[in-house]
């Protein structure tokens, strides 16, 4: 009968029941150990590739600004060593034209109305051509004090009038 008990407990509920929560409860356990294991690997690997991406663009994104802005440096002056270089050209051909003797012969005689003996020389003066009254002399023409007069006279107009206070005694 002792084997009868025993087989009896063995298909007892109460016995099946903790066969039955022991067995799952082993497979929880398993399955999470698993996921840790797996997540912890996963996680621990993902945060150490983050972390040597961001220390790599943190070492590099201070020599690339460098190497960019010393590439547009660069180009900003070649640019303007070709504008010199052009700038070089245009004065040695005109230093070439004033030691040809004719050229220079005319520019002299244009610009100061020089004639050669024996020639009469004649100055055409524009009759629309008046000279500006004083009232039309821009700023930079006039004299110094006359615009710093001007430049308190505005300032007053643009104050307004005061009022007058009386004076007491």
């Amino acid at each position: 009968m002792a084997g009868k008990k025993s087989g009896a407990d063995r298909f007892s509920t109460a016995t099946r029941l903790r066969l039955f929560g022991e067995q799952t409860a082993a497979r929880v356990y398993r399955s999470q150990n698993r996921r840790q294991a797996r997540r912890s690997r996963l996680t621990g690997r993902a945060a150490l590739l983050a972390l040597v991406l961001c220390s790599l663009i943190v070492a590099l994104a201070y020599p690339m600004r460098q190497y960019v802005s010393q590439r547009a440096e660069i180009a900003d002056l070649q640019r303007e060593r070709e504008a010199h270089r052009a700038k070089v050209e245009q004065l040695r051909d005109e230093k070439a034209r004033w030691e040809d003797d004719r050229y220079a012969e005319q520019r002299i005689r244009e610009r100061l109305h020089y004639v050669r003996p024996g020639e009469t020389g004649y100055t055409m003066i524009d009759p629309d051509a008046a000279e500006p009254s004083r009232t039309d002399r821009t700023a930079a023409t006039r004299p110094w004090y006359t615009n710093l007069l001007e430049g308190v006279d505005r300032a007053d107009q643009a104050a307004g009038p005061r009022p007058v206070r009386p004076a007491t005694e």
